[in-house]
């Protein structure tokens, strides 16, 4: 993309004009275009939800009796990912 110079006097009001010549009077400044805000990691894709489920599940079956080792070998996880789980909840 490539960058436009325009001539501040060319597009804002005078009175805005004036404000930013206060500011940063001789200066050139970047306005960057203003943008949606993104959605958070894992929310438009569903991933989030579904480690959020995965990990309930988790935590549900350690609190009934279920070891780590099984909780490993059920959800191909590591004993540290399984206890980081467990304890974070």
């Amino acid at each position: 993309m490539k960058l436009k110079y325009l001539n501040a006097k060319d597009v804002l009001p005078p009175d805005l004009l004036a404000e930013v010549q206060k500011h940063i009077g001789g200066a050139i400044v970047y306005i960057p275009q203003k943008r949606e805000k993104r959605a958070n990691w894992g929310q438009l894709s569903g991933i989030r939800e579904e480690l959020r489920t995965r990990n309930q599940s988790i935590l549900s079956c350690y609190k009934s009796g279920v070891s780590v080792d099984e909780l490993m070998d059920e959800y191909c996880l590591s004993e540290a990912s399984i206890r980081k789980i467990i304890y974070s909840k």
